[in-house]
């Protein structure tokens, strides 16, 4: 697991406590993994680092909502490294504002920066899974998009995400193919 985590590139630049998307800690034990894909196309997981530490990265606190006002995940991957924003053991405000996928989930959101190489990302996405589900106990099947998660009050309420892994809107071959990546990584953890 030490040699995939490497290959990883994994570099630790965590929002800190007490301030924007980590104002309000809450305690999480994850029970799922949510894959994103970030649609800004000139920023890399430095430049999403930085945005989330500076607090760039708002969303409106509502009732159905944003809970705390910002969005943070747990990691942003691309094509040469990835960044980890807040501890694993922490709800994010990635997925479903006040739901599950916020609640019991690890957010890793993919940068698609022009330039970038999407296989490679997809790859290191696929090992940083992989290393995260066996650490934290967390099968395979409950590695989902972001669209497994409903987003109550928005039209449509799963979202296109991460959208070139979808098929016409929603999980298909694409992401079955993902899966695939992800259990071989996860299957040489094992072995």
């Amino acid at each position: 697991m030490s040699r995939m985590l490497r290959d990883v590139k994994l570099k630790t630049d965590v929002v800190r406590r007490g301030t924007h998307g980590r104002k309000v800690v809450r305690p999480m034990t994850p029970r799922y993994i949510t894959i994103h894909s970030t649609q800004n196309y000139s920023a890399d997981a430095c430049k999403h680092a930085l945005a989330l530490k500076n607090g760039a990265l708002r969303s409106p606190k509502t009732r159905n909502g944003n809970r705390i006002g910002y969005l943070i995940w747990h990691f942003t991957v691309d094509d040469r490294l990835a960044v980890q924003h807040m501890p694993t053991s922490e709800q994010g405000e990635h997925a479903d504002f006040n739901g599950p996928g916020n609640r019991l989930s690890i957010g890793i959101e993919m940068c698609e920066h022009r330039g970038s190489s999407r296989s490679a990302t997809l790859e290191r996405t696929a090992k940083l899974t992989a290393v995260l589900m066996k650490k934290n106990g967390i099968p395979l099947k409950n590695v989902v998009p972001h669209y497994h998660w409903p987003r109550a009050g928005k039209h449509p309420p799963n979202k296109n995400c991460p959208h070139y892994l979808m098929d016409n809107g929603r999980p298909g071959a694409k992401w079955r193919g993902f899966l695939g990546r992800v259990n071989y990584y996860y299957q040489k953890i094992q072995a």
